[in-house]
Protein backbone atom coordinates (compact mmCIF):
# COMPACT_ATOMS: atom_id res chain seq x y z
CA UNK A 1 0.00 0.00 0.00
CA UNK A 2 1.81 2.74 -1.16
CA UNK A 3 -1.42 5.28 -1.18
CA UNK A 4 -2.81 7.66 0.73
CA UNK A 5 -6.27 7.06 2.08
CA UNK A 6 -9.39 9.34 1.25
CA UNK A 7 -10.75 10.04 4.29
CA UNK A 8 -13.81 12.32 5.00
CA UNK A 9 -14.09 15.79 6.41
CA UNK A 10 -13.23 15.27 9.76
CA UNK A 11 -13.87 13.92 12.92
CA UNK A 12 -13.14 10.20 12.15
CA UNK A 13 -10.80 7.92 14.12
CA UNK A 14 -7.58 6.69 13.44
CA UNK A 15 -6.10 2.95 14.61
CA UNK A 16 -2.55 2.71 14.91
CA UNK A 17 -1.02 -0.52 14.85
CA UNK A 18 2.60 -0.03 15.15
CA UNK A 19 4.67 -3.56 15.41
CA UNK A 20 8.31 -5.30 15.36
CA UNK A 21 7.93 -8.51 13.55
CA UNK A 22 9.90 -11.90 14.64
CA UNK A 23 11.61 -13.57 11.25
CA UNK A 24 9.09 -16.01 11.13
CA UNK A 25 6.97 -15.04 8.27
CA UNK A 26 4.62 -18.10 8.03
CA UNK A 27 1.73 -17.02 5.94
CA UNK A 28 2.22 -13.25 7.21
CA UNK A 29 1.78 -11.53 3.78
CA UNK A 30 -1.10 -13.39 2.96
CA UNK A 31 -3.08 -12.54 6.17
CA UNK A 32 -2.06 -9.22 6.03
CA UNK A 33 -3.92 -8.96 2.50
CA UNK A 34 -6.65 -10.60 3.71
CA UNK A 35 -6.85 -8.55 6.31
CA UNK A 36 -7.24 -5.08 4.43
CA UNK A 37 -9.99 -6.99 2.20
CA UNK A 38 -11.67 -8.12 4.94
CA UNK A 39 -11.77 -4.57 6.95
CA UNK A 40 -12.57 -2.81 3.48
CA UNK A 41 -16.03 -4.80 3.60
CA UNK A 42 -16.99 -3.44 7.07
CA UNK A 43 -19.56 -0.82 7.41
CA UNK A 44 -17.55 2.15 8.55
CA UNK A 45 -14.32 1.43 7.24
CA UNK A 46 -12.84 4.55 5.69
CA UNK A 47 -9.27 3.62 4.13
CA UNK A 48 -5.90 2.66 5.59
CA UNK A 49 -1.98 3.32 5.01
CA UNK A 50 0.69 1.27 5.86
CA UNK A 51 4.83 1.09 5.72
CA UNK A 52 7.34 -1.64 6.60
CA UNK A 53 10.59 -1.47 7.31
CA UNK A 54 12.54 -4.34 7.87
CA UNK A 55 11.11 -5.73 10.97
CA UNK A 56 9.01 -2.68 11.90
CA UNK A 57 6.08 -1.64 10.66
CA UNK A 58 3.08 1.29 11.10
CA UNK A 59 -0.21 0.84 9.46
CA UNK A 60 -3.22 3.49 10.11
CA UNK A 61 -6.86 2.11 9.57
CA UNK A 62 -9.43 5.29 9.48
CA UNK A 63 -13.15 4.49 10.63
CA UNK A 64 -16.26 6.43 11.49
CA UNK A 65 -16.88 5.40 14.90
CA UNK A 66 -15.88 3.73 17.41
CA UNK A 67 -18.73 1.53 17.21
CA UNK A 68 -17.11 0.09 13.70
CA UNK A 69 -13.58 -0.08 15.27
CA UNK A 70 -14.85 -2.44 17.92
CA UNK A 71 -16.72 -4.46 15.33
CA UNK A 72 -13.93 -4.83 13.11
CA UNK A 73 -11.78 -5.92 16.11
CA UNK A 74 -14.29 -8.76 17.39
CA UNK A 75 -14.29 -10.21 13.70
CA UNK A 76 -13.84 -13.60 13.73
CA UNK A 77 -10.83 -13.92 10.55
CA UNK A 78 -9.52 -10.73 12.25
CA UNK A 79 -9.33 -12.14 15.96
CA UNK A 80 -7.27 -16.11 14.18
CA UNK A 81 -4.80 -12.75 12.75
CA UNK A 82 -4.71 -11.51 16.45
CA UNK A 83 -4.04 -14.53 17.64
CA UNK A 84 -1.35 -15.74 15.37
CA UNK A 85 0.20 -12.75 15.44
CA UNK A 86 0.58 -12.64 19.43
CA UNK A 87 2.34 -16.35 18.83
CA UNK A 88 4.25 -16.14 15.79
CA UNK A 89 4.82 -12.54 14.11
CA UNK A 90 5.53 -10.02 16.45
CA UNK A 91 7.66 -9.53 18.77
CA UNK A 92 5.56 -6.75 20.07
CA UNK A 93 2.83 -4.35 18.76
CA UNK A 94 1.23 -1.53 19.63
CA UNK A 95 -2.48 -0.31 19.14
CA UNK A 96 -3.47 3.38 19.39
CA UNK A 97 -6.87 4.60 18.68
CA UNK A 98 -7.06 8.57 17.95
CA UNK A 99 -10.54 10.86 17.32
CA UNK A 100 -9.50 13.17 14.00
CA UNK A 101 -10.52 16.50 14.50
CA UNK A 102 -8.76 18.00 11.48
CA UNK A 103 -6.52 17.00 8.35
CA UNK A 104 -4.77 18.99 5.46
CA UNK A 105 -2.17 18.01 3.05
CA UNK A 106 -0.31 19.00 0.57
Amino acid sequence: MSNFAKTPEPPYYAVIFTSKRTEVDKGYGTMAERMVEFASKEKGYLGIESAREADFGITVSYWDSLEAIQKWKEHAVHKIAQEKGKAEWYKNYSVRISKVERDYSF
